[in-house]
């Protein structure tokens, strides 16, 4: 695998404070969390594919409202019916039990239905797609433009993609990795290096030093290496989108 299987790590985490901008709606008997830029435009959206804590966390509102600050549409569904993964777990809560219900076969038909909304039902032009560890995975498996899928794939501390899934890509992908992760550590990540050399699509891969799997979510913003990393992966998606969208 490219990245191995969900584990403490992607679960554990700080909450952070701040006011959220967005709304919720449905799209297709989907729940989702919508968050529009300030010219209301929907031409470039950001499907953004959360991480096992789901899309009421609040730390994940508020990345997608800054994604919309940043000019795009940003949709966020409820990848998990309802059933997503506590902050900090509390005891008893049976993680290999949730991992059997919430699949490929589970998943990836959300994805689709916001992928159909983003181009239908909004007329989105391009789609760009961030995964939070968890989320990664389905941004690799729907980066097919040529499909009509996703057009520009990102991905911070990634968890779950198998090879197989990173070497059908068809649209450039950004990574974002941390030192230390056991979820994408130095051999994944090399791994994924190797895989992404061969296909002939932009590529790119940052590595934060000092800093944990999920710092992009979930990091304690009192230690500094960790708020100046964070801020520093969303920046890197911002210009990602940016370059590859040309707008």
């Amino acid at each position: 695998m490219s990245s191995h299987p969900p584990a403490a790590c992607c679960y554990q985490g700080v909450k952070h404070d701040g006011k959220t901008t967005g709304s919720f709606s449905t799209l297709n008997g989907v729940e989702i969390y919508i968050s529009y830029p300030a010219n209301k435009s929907v031409d470039y959206a950001v499907l953004f594919l959360t991480d096992i804590i789901g899309y009421r966390f609040t730390n994940a509102q508020l990345l997608a409202d800054q994604f919309a600050a940043n000019g795009y549409f940003v949709m966020m569904p409820d990848l998990f019916c309802g059933d997503p993964v506590p902050l900090n777990r509390p005891d008893g809560f049976n993680m290999q039990e949730w991992k059997k219900g919430h699949g490929p076969l589970a998943i990836d038909p959300i994805v689709d239905v916001c992928l159909a909304g983003l181009r239908n039902k909004y007329g989105c032009k391009k789609i760009g797609a961030v995964g939070y560890c968890f989320g990664a995975k389905y941004v690799v498996r729907h980066l097919h433009p040529d499909k009509g899928e996703i057009d520009v794939g990102y991905l911070a501390h990634p968890s779950f993609v198998t090879p197989d899934e990173l070497k059908s890509i068809k649209g450039p992908l950004a990574i974002s990795a941390a030192e230390n992760d056991h979820i994408f550590p130095a051999e994944k990540r090399h791994e994924s290096e190797d895989i992404l050399k061969t296909l002939g699509i932009p590529y790119q891969i940052n590595y934060y030093g000092g800093v944990e799997h999920g710092f992009a979510v979930r990091g304690s913003l009192n230690r500094r290496s960790v708020q100046f990393a964070k801020e520093s992966a969303f920046m890197q998606a911002v210009q990602w989108f940016k370059e590859h969208f040309g707008n």
